[in-house]
């Protein structure tokens, strides 16, 4: 994956993240993409970080590729872009990667999709949603073709 990301998001590893063998349990690196998405959301003004049921997505599918073991205390940060915008949904990559050796911990692909979560129905991207995350990307804010 090689990617330019505008987005990086600092994860501190925290004990209760390692598993028996000291280093971070693999779902833990599920939730360091969680937060860095939550954190890219919040730094586009598209979400206020207060009320869940007004985030407006839910995760569809996740792809996870592992590099190497995170120990503790060791420094991280998530890059996080997205690459593209469909009607219904976007897609989302990731890299976790220590900035100090940059050493790639994981790689991921991510599909969210738009999400009513008080109706409980996929919904068509805002144009808002669209237009700011296209302007912050680079890419186009409507699918072509």
């Amino acid at each position: 994956m090689n990617v330019d990301f505008r987005f990086y998001y600092p994860i501190q590893v925290r004990y209760g993240d390692l598993d028996p063998q000291w280093h971070v349990n693999n779902a833990r690196f599920l939730t360091y993409l969680e937060q860095a998405r939550l954190a890219y959301l919040i730094h586009l003004g598209l979400f206020d970080g207060h009320s869940f049921l007004d985030l407006g997505l839910i995760v569809a599918d996740i792809h996870i590729a592992y590099r190497a073991p995170i120990a503790l205390m060791e420094e991280l940060r998530v890059g996080v872009k997205t690459v593209h915008l469909g009607n219904k949904s976007l897609k989302m990559v990731y890299v976790i990667e220590n900035p100090a050796t940059g050493q790639i911990k994981a790689q991921a692909e991510v599909v969210m999709v738009a999400y009513d979560y008080h109706s409980q129905t996929s919904i068509p991207l805002s144009r808002h949603w669209r237009e700011t995350i296209a302007a912050f990307e680079g890419i186009p804010a409507y699918a072509e073709g």
